[in-house]
């Protein structure tokens, strides 16, 4: 089981500069079957391009900058994804 990461986190991912804010979990990628464990945007800049989203898995993390907002129905979710991994 894995524990995910609220959405308005932000992270740097292993041999990367800059940091990304995540703003989706479970994604799946659209030319592959590949399901990542997250979807993301720079930070501070935001969503600059749609189709230009960084997709990435909790093993590429190298560290945690922030922990995004975090309420019951957003706790409920994350815990509905974490019993389905």
């Amino acid at each position: 089981m894995k524990k995910f990461l609220p959405i308005g986190s932000v992270v740097l991912l292993k041999n990367s500069q800059k940091r990304i804010m995540i703003v989706g979990v479970k994604q799946k990628q659209v030319d592959s079957d590949k399901v990542w464990d997250y979807s993301a945007c720079l930070y501070p800049e935001g969503i600059l391009d749609p189709d230009k989203l960084f997709l990435f898995d909790s093993e590429q993390i190298e560290r945690l900058y922030f922990i995004g907002f975090q309420d019951a129905e957003g706790m409920a979710f994350l815990k509905r994804l974490d019993e389905l991994d």
